[in-house]
């Protein structure tokens, strides 16, 4: 007799996918994991490929055969819009691992791992930077974020940029002293803004490297810098917009909700920045209380295809208790 499962999960973002096959009572009957999911880059097929094969192996990983699973819920990265989440479900369907199927944005899924019932706000600040929201009705609140097109400002590659731009023009005269011109070419070993940014022109220092530079950034903001605080304190600004507008679309200003803070830069906990995050989210939302996501995103994509199927709150407790 083989076995049968209430959800197949998957969190996949740009770097690694998670996969977990979660049975009837909660219980992880398997995990694996995959490489990262880029459709914009490889297309939408080859994308999926990709989770094919960290499924293939959390099936496998059952110890019996899998007769069937109720319903899978992927939180992918590049499910950015409404319409990519549509694509991505047919694509999903058409593969048949589940009877259902329902894909999100993937900072749902680090939203819902921080949360005890499908209710509050995550702002996710790692490469790139996003927010969304949810109640338990079903209403959400998102943003496009994909970029500046969009009206996004921050993430660490966006850091990074506005750094390398400030140092630049502190170097060559165009603006204003930073301790930045001397700090982010000091990561690399280099002695100049001008010898770092023919490096990065020439391919020298790989473009992936420059994520690098996000950290050097917030030390010199820590140390006194007056245009690397600015900096940080712009990106304060930025998540605590993204986070009262996400509250007032669903209702939720004048109430106690969490406001869960995730990805590399925001979970770092830089004094800085925690400090104005708090200070300007108390004035725009004074109940809300500020968490940082510790749980593994895959978490909250099983808890979401859990809420899906209508499981019993103590399928919940086990599913979280494992990962706890």
């Amino acid at each position: 007799m083989g076995v049968n499962a209430s959800v197949l999960a998957v969190d996949a973002g740009n770097s690694k996918t998670d996969v977990a096959l979660i049975g009837e009572d909660g219980s992880v009957l398997s995990t694996a994991r995959g490489g990262g999911f880029q459709p914009p880059v490889v297309g939408v097929e080859a994308a999926v490929d990709v989770l094919a094969s960290a499924i293939g192996r959390a099936l496998a990983g059952a110890g019996r055969p899998v007769d069937a699973v109720a319903h899978v819920s992927a939180c992918l990265a590049n499910a950015d819009l409404p319409v990519e989440e549509a694509e991505l479900t047919e694509a999903l369907l058409r593969r048949g691992w589940g009877r259902t199927v329902e894909v999100r944005n993937d900072t749902f899924a680090i939203l819902r791992a921080g949360v005890d019932e499908p209710r509050g706000v995550a702002v996710v600040c790692g490469a790139g930077i996003n927010c969304v929201g949810m109640v338990p009705d079903g209403r959400t609140a998102r943003f496009p974020a994909i970029g500046r097109i969009s009206g996004d400002w921050g993430g660490g590659s966006g850091l990074a940029e506005e750094a390398l731009w400030y140092a630049a023009r502190a170097e060559d005269g165009r603006g204003e002293p930073t301790e930045l011109a001397r700090a982010l070419p000091g990561h690399f070993g280099l002695d100049s803004m001008y010898a770092l940014i023919e490096a990065l022109h020439r391919g020298r220092i790989p473009q992936e490297s420059r994520h690098e530079l996000t950290p050097v950034l917030f030390a010199t903001g820590a140390a006194g810098d007056p245009v690397a605080s600015a900096l940080v304190d712009r990106l304060a600004d930025e998540v605590v917009a993204m986070a009262s507008v996400a509250l007032d679309r669903l209702g939720l200003l004048d109430e106690d909700v969490p406001v869960l803070l995730g990805g590399s830069v925001l979970a770092a906990r830089h004094p800085r920045l925690d400090e104005r995050i708090g200070a300007l989210l108390a004035e725009r939302a004074p109940k809300a209380v500020i968490r940082v996501v510790a749980q593994p995103p895959v978490l909250g994509a099983g808890l979401l295809g859990l809420d899906h199927i209508g499981a019993a709150p103590g399928v919940h407790d086990t599913l979280r208790a494992h990962y706890a």
